[in-house]
């Protein structure tokens, strides 16, 4: 789960740093208001990414994913590109748990197999 979950939240600093340098133009928001924001969400995605093996960070993550959406008041073009994220989110979360789980059963499997 970890290496598709980094995956994404690595995307989305990319998108955050276009997104922020988007809305310095055409926003009338203050240069150093849009950087705060974008730069904050963008070291939490990074801090999270070493984070993922804790309990919560994945409701951390879906709480930067609903940010993500509501960042489409200022900029509408988020709206979409912060559903695609959260989507892409989810599929890194649930695809993610599958493939430790089969990971775990195949270790399971060769360990077994070792004793015997």
């Amino acid at each position: 789960m970890r290496t598709l979950c980094s995956s994404t939240l690595i995307g989305e600093v990319l998108l955050l740093l276009f997104a922020g340098l988007v809305a310095m133009r055409l926003t009338d928001v203050s240069t150093g208001t849009i950087w705060a924001v974008t730069g904050g969400a963008m070291v939490v995605c990074v801090l999270l990414c070493g984070m993922l093996s804790r309990p919560g960070a994945v409701a951390i993550g879906w709480a930067l994913q609903i940010g993500l959406i509501a960042s489409g008041l200022l900029l509408p073009t988020m709206f979409g590109l912060g559903a695609v994220f959260a989507a892409l989110w989810w599929c890194s979360v649930h695809y993610g748990r599958k493939i430790d789980a089969i990971k775990a059963q195949r270790a399971a499997q060769a360990a077994e197999a070792v004793a015997a």
